[in-house]
């Protein structure tokens, strides 16, 4: 953890983190950068499960490394987050864990997806330093949203989050690869939101004809197809940005459901990059981070 003023900055401290500098395979790749340890000792340490790449345990030798990929090393013994999948824990105390979702992967489960989702992989987790732990999820990402996620420990302390949300949650920061180019450089996005009985949201500008939803936005690049925007929020109701991106003319790219007419990223284009609360237990600001997605900075 390192301190900025009266905020504690976070970051995972389970493992060292290294950037690939020109391609090679990863064996040769984890000998160079442990070059303190034995060829035994560095197969070891892959085969027992420790290396992560892209958020996923990798144990081939001869694993491809492309320049610019983060490799991460975990310096314990195997542990059960190793498992995980789609998930990367960044910290845990007794009474939270906060994790990086990738994009794809449900918080919590539906009808269709009652396994791989981000709540079942940590309650899993959670039971294997007691069988009675539990997991509660604070708040929700769309499955194909990636970024920073806050799980409780405890109902007791979900439900102090969540019933003093406003006033724990400092800062919540997204970052949003949009349609078209945006002429006005920020702005401030009001409406009250309302559902349709098909599960769409949609703005009305009547007041009090639904949910207040604000989005404050700030263009940080654009060309004549794509804009790459800061977005923060005031309120975090359901799809929140992606109905007042479309409310703007300018959809999320690949949200085909509020607009989107092409997906040329692959996948949705809205990452939770940043947030900024009080610990439920201590006198605290934590600030965790995760990067903007490469496939997001591309177009630019």
């Amino acid at each position: 953890m390192k301190k900025k003023g009266n905020v504690t900055r976070c970051q995972n401290q389970r493992a060292k983190r290294y950037i690939v500098k020109e391609s090679t395979t990863l064996l040769p790749f984890l000998q160079k950068v442990l070059s303190h340890l034995s060829r035994n000792a560095v197969k070891s340490v892959l085969t027992s499960g420790n290396v992560v790449i892209e958020g996923n345990v990798v144990t081939k030798h001869n694993y491809p490394l492309q320049q610019e990929q983060v490799v991460e090393i975990y310096k314990d013994n195997v542990r059960s987050e190793h498992s995980l999948r789609g998930l990367m824990i960044l910290y845990e105390d007794m009474d939270i864990i906060v994790v990086e979702k990738v994009s794809g992967l449900l918080s919590i489960s539906s009808g269709k997806e009652k396994t791989l989702t981000a709540h079942r992989q940590l309650s899993e987790y959670v039971k294997t330093s007691h069988p009675k732990n539990r997991i509660f999820i604070v708040h929700r990402l769309d499955r194909d949203t990636s970024g920073v996620m806050i799980f409780a420990k405890s109902e007791q302390v979900k439900n102090k989050l969540q019933n003093s949300w406003k006033d724990m949650v400092k800062e919540r920061t997204y970052i949003a690869i949009v349609e078209g180019n945006i002429q006005k450089s920020e702005g401030v996005i009001t409406s009250w939101l309302k559902e349709t009985k098909t599960h769409v949201m949609y703005s009305s500008k009547k007041p009090n004809d639904g949910k207040k939803a604000v989005t404050h936005y700030k263009v940080l690049q654009s060309n004549q197809n794509f804009s790459l925007v800061k977005l923060n929020l005031e309120t975090g109701r359901k799809n929140q940005i992606r109905v007042h991106m479309k409310d703007i003319g300018h959809s999320i790219v690949g949200d085909k459901k509020y607009g989107a007419t092409r997906n040329s990223i692959g996948r949705l284009g809205l990452h939770a990059k940043e947030i900024t609360f009080k610990h439920p237990s201590r006198n605290e600001m934590l600030h965790f981070e995760s990067q903007v997605p490469d496939v997001f900075l591309e177009k630019f």
